[in-house]
């Protein structure tokens, strides 16, 4: 295994992690940002206030993306085990 395809390798691994993560922390920061503004504008300073809306918009992003999410990871790990006999030898 050479140096070039191990940078690869992991260059490829931090693309999915950021593809699938991405969903998920783009819908905690914009729900977090609306509540934080709702927030600010009614003065109301309840820490627990946030955590249910995210919960609820985090869980209906799993739900939509979570098909798509999957199939990349699982992609991924398929083209990580088919390429273990290159890797190798």
């Amino acid at each position: 295994m050479t140096p070039e395809s191990v940078i690869t390798l992991i260059q490829q691994a931090l693309e999915v992690l950021m593809m699938v993560s991405a969903p998920l922390l783009l819908t905690a920061l914009v729900v977090g940002l609306v509540i934080s503004i709702f927030q600010a504008a009614t003065q109301i300073n309840e820490m627990t206030l946030s955590f249910i809306p995210k919960l609820l918009a985090m869980f209906l992003v799993i739900l939509l993306a979570g098909p798509w999410m999957l199939t990349v990871m699982v992609d991924f790990t398929r083209r990580i085990l088919t390429s273990i006999p290159q890797m190798v030898g």
